[in-house]
């Protein structure tokens, strides 16, 4: 993805040592973040089924590898929300016209006109919210969107769904010591609880193995020529090399624990009162 010479990228000013990871992956070249690759994004897409008529919400785009996705549907008009002014700014700087644009904010408290959606979804970013933060994320999808609107979420998840409190913690202070920022992850079934708790009913869930930084899920998801790029950068930045065989150490040591998941919920219907 081509972009400006004046827009630094996400945390660009930070050292590699202190950079939360998914910029830092970004900084190297990686630019599908998601943990269930491009493969789990596509399925999401099906389920959310996007068309012309659709007013889109997106939170967190990030670098605006999905956002291309969905302009790609031509929706009737596409609005983002990103916290990071530096994303927001790249983003925009790929978007045309009145009926699309990024604006400065958080998911949780977007500013945005209530009911003014039909689709609204994010990628990769509830995972690292606290609990209460998940929760207003997804009740503020809930009042952004239209009566029998669609909601989607592709998160990293725990599996199975009974697995012990203990190692939950252990995966969830493993993960926020490398990729510096704090992480928690759900099972599918809480992922399932969340949503429904706030107001959807799950129409639609999917998972895939959690193969982020493997060499075949990188070429898969970034093509041969974007997976040369992100290994030449690995190559030449020590710091960075070393975090992100960190990284993937941890993915690999809980790999029967770690997964990616979405769940596409619809809002239920306003009952007259």
């Amino acid at each position: 993805m081509a972009r400006s010479q004046t827009t630094p990228m996400p945390g660009e000013a930070l050292k590699a040592e202190k950079m939360p990871g998914h910029w830092l992956l970004a900084r190297l070249g990686k630019r599908v973040l998601r943990p269930g690759g491009r493969q789990l994004t596509n399925r999401m897409f099906e389920a959310l089924n996007i068309c012309p008529s659709d007013q889109v919400i997106e939170f967190a785009p990030g670098l605006g590898d999905t956002t291309r996705l969905t302009l790609k549907r031509k929706p009737a008009c596409y609005t983002a929300v990103e916290r990071d002014k530096d994303a927001a700014a790249m983003v925009q700087g790929f978007l045309q016209g009145p009926e699309q644009r990024c604006v400065v904010g958080l998911a949780e408290d977007t500013g945005l006109p209530g009911t003014s959606a039909t689709v609204v979804y994010g990628e990769a970013m509830l995972s690292m919210q606290t609990p209460q933060q998940k929760s207003r994320i997804v009740r503020e999808a809930h009042r952004l969107l239209k009566p029998g609107g669609r909601y989607g979420i592709h998160e990293l998840c725990l599996i199975p769904n009974d697995l012990d409190e203990s190692t939950k913690v252990a995966i969830q202070n493993e993960l926020s010591a490398v990729i510096h920022h704090g992480t928690r992850p759900l099972t599918i079934a809480e992922w399932q609880r969340l949503l429904e708790s706030e107001g959807f009913s799950v129409q639609a869930e999917a998972q895939a193995a959690m193969h982020l930084l493997e060499p075949w899920r990188i070429i898969q998801d970034e093509g041969m020529l974007g997976a040369l790029r992100f290994t030449v950068n690995l190559l030449c930045n020590r710091e960075g090399r070393r975090r992100v065989l960190a990284m993937r150490g941890v993915f690999s040591n809980y790999r029967h624990h770690l997964a990616g998941v979405m769940l596409v919920g619809q809002k239920k219907e306003e009952v007259p009162q």
